[in-house]
């Protein structure tokens, strides 16, 4: 049986250039810039190949269309695509109630697996939303789930918050 070969390219913009805001501009403002693609999306995004993302303070919404090249060896979207959607949503849920100036990094991510995502699943939402946060950590959650509603996925985030 001859196997048909598939390749992927894409392109991204240098993650500097969006870095050089963090100080400028406030959370919530730099990553709807982002989203209305007066800014470049970081290199992650096109990595994973994001369909779609709004925000608002305090919430991230972020849409995937799952494909072929997210998949594991048991033909099912690999775990650690799922994490990566929760994660970011979580943290850039924190992000978006962060002053200019101000950074986070996530200290840990706890992921629970509900649901299988495979092609027939069709467009995945990725809801971060912003439990508590205070001067110096916050913690989020994500939720993953189908276009019935269904959930896919769950986690849960710590961020440290700091200075840039």
């Amino acid at each position: 049986m001859e196997e048909t070969q598939r390749s992927r390219t894409y392109t991204w913009t240098d993650p500097a250039a969006v870095a050089a805001h963090l100080g400028r501009r406030g959370g919530l403002d730099l990553i709807r810039a982002m989203c209305a693609g007066e800014l470049p999306a970081p290199p992650i995004m096109h990595t994973v190949g994001i369909a779609g993302m709004e925000a608002k303070e305090g919430w991230i919404g972020i849409d995937l269309d799952p494909q072929e090249y997210h998949y594991n060896p048991l033909g099912s979207v690999h775990g650690g695509v799922i994490s990566t959607l929760l994660d970011t949503a979580a943290a850039c849920a924190v992000h978006t109630t962060l002053p200019a100036g101000v950074g986070y990094t996530s200290l840990d991510l706890t992921v629970k697996f509900v649901r299988p995502v495979t092609l027939a699943t069709g467009r995945v939402r990725c809801e971060g939303t912003l439990l508590s946060r205070g001067r110096r950590t916050a913690l989020a959650e994500a939720r993953l789930t189908d276009a019935a509603g269904k959930l896919l996925a769950h986690g849960t985030s710590s961020c440290l918050i700091f200075e840039l």
